[in-house]
């Protein structure tokens, strides 16, 4: 059965394409496109194995240059992050938006290495979500390596 999502597809990465899982992506480019109605230039990320960019706000770019250590955007290649849906408040309405977390404690995000936890505290980790996973198998560009015949 057919959802107002599916009907009107978007070019951006929405809340709802997540489906509810937290995929860990990896920042492959960061580019300035116009983006809207009034096609206003805006910064999107673009992840390694995804089709779709994420048009960024002031607070998923803060959260990614406190992930990265870096607020200039061509050092967040190779950048992992972990992706998720919640709600906030836009406009005064509640709607649901994506954020950022990181994948694991770094120097620069404040967290406590996982080394350092006792291990009788610390569950096994689960697998992280691959992007894969959730938004399917992005267009192949010319000259992929998976294009060689051996």
């Amino acid at each position: 059965m057919p959802n107002i999502e599916t009907l009107f597809p978007s070019r951006w990465l929405k809340a709802s394409d997540l489906q509810g899982k937290e995929p860990v992506v990896t920042v492959k480019t960061v580019k300035y496109e116009p983006v809207g109605q009034k096609q206003e230039m805006k910064a999107v990320v673009y992840f390694e194995r995804v089709a779709k960019g994420l048009v960024l706000n002031k607070t998923n770019a803060n959260r990614i240059t406190q992930i990265a250590g870096s607020g200039v955007t061509e050092e967040w290649a190779g950048v992992q992050i972990k992706l998720f849906a919640t709600m906030v408040e836009f406009q005064g309405e509640p709607t649901e938006a994506i954020r950022i977390r990181p994948v694991k404690a770094s120097k620069t995000n404040g967290l406590r290495p996982a080394e350092v936890l006792p291990s009788f505290t610390a569950p096994a980790p689960k697998p992280p979500v691959q992007a894969d996973d959730i938004f399917g198998e992005p267009p192949r560009e010319p000259g992929d390596d998976d294009d060689i015949p051996f």
